[in-house]
């Protein structure tokens, strides 16, 4: 009778299972979504680092977005203009060749003074939230050196160095994961053919920032008055390249009394 019983549980689970197996199989046919050809096609070209950069989740989700319009076919940063102009023919497209792009840090870090010695976990986030607002350092808008960029960067292109975080522009895709990772927004983007950067985000007026930083920008206005081709400008008390008049001619590190502007490495 026990055997029976077995046999019957067998029987009445095999049965089941068949079942559910043809309900699984019918709903997959009743809800299958066809996907575009085209898509998968986008995906297999692009760098597969899903680092986001695009905007998108992922590096499906960028080609789904190539596929319907709501995304250029430039859209994959780290893939550059080789990759865009794969994926435009795939569309139908032509795709315009864009400038390559890096991150850049704008803090120097050189002898920073410091609030208070850090010794928690390596955050910049959490390190903000159990100590001050603004971290450690005593510039209000010093990198805090704790790799919270570093961890985001998909491609090794961050470090840090002697305590402040640090771009290697050959490895760099410009993908600017490392930018939405920094709390204090110290990461920008500027042009890989810039060969003078000012790696200072100092807000603070001159007689503060002495106080705290060796190199940091005062705002003294001389980089401003001396650049040839007006590519220089002071915004909140720092000042600032705009590289669509840049030349590259150097004279605003040569005057510089800081030497905050430098030539990108």
């Amino acid at each position: 009778m026990d055997m029976m019983n077995i046999v019957y549980a067998v029987a009445v689970l095999g049965a089941l299972g068949g079942v559910f197996g043809l309900a699984l199989a019918l709903a997959g046919k009743i809800f299958f979504v066809k996907v575009d050809e085209r898509e998968e096609a986008i995906t297999g070209i692009l760098p597969g680092a899903n680092c986001g950069g695009c905007g998108f989740p992922g590096c499906a989700g960028c080609a789904a977005a190539i596929v319907s319009g709501s995304a250029s076919v430039n859209a994959c940063l780290p893939g550059g203009n080789e990759t865009a102009a794969k994926v435009a023919d795939i569309m139908g497209l032509k795709a315009e060749e864009t400038e390559k792009m890096v991150a850049l840090v704008r803090c120097s870090g050189e002898n920073m003074a410091k609030k208070y010695d850090y010794n928690g976990v390596l955050d910049c986030v959490g390190a903000m939230r159990v100590g001050s607002p603004q971290g450690p350092n005593a510039c209000s808008n010093g990198c805090m050196g704790l790799g919270s960029c570093v961890k985001a960067c998909r491609f090794g292109a961050m470090s840090i160095v002697d305590g402040v975080a640090k771009v290697d522009k050959e490895k760099c895709t410009g993908c600017m994961a490392c930018a939405a990772a920094c709390p204090k927004k110290l990461i920008v983007a500027v042009p890989y053919a810039a060969e003078v950067v000012i790696p200072c985000a100092n807000t603070d007026k001159g007689a503060v920032t002495r106080k705290v930083c060796d190199v940091g920008c005062i705002a003294c206005g001389i980089c401003v008055k001396n650049c040839p081709n007006e590519a220089i400008r002071l915004e909140n008390n720092v000042a600032v390249i705009d590289y669509s008049k840049c030349t590259n001619c150097g004279t605003c590190m040569e005057k510089c009394p800081r030497h905050i502007i430098r030539a990108a490495k």
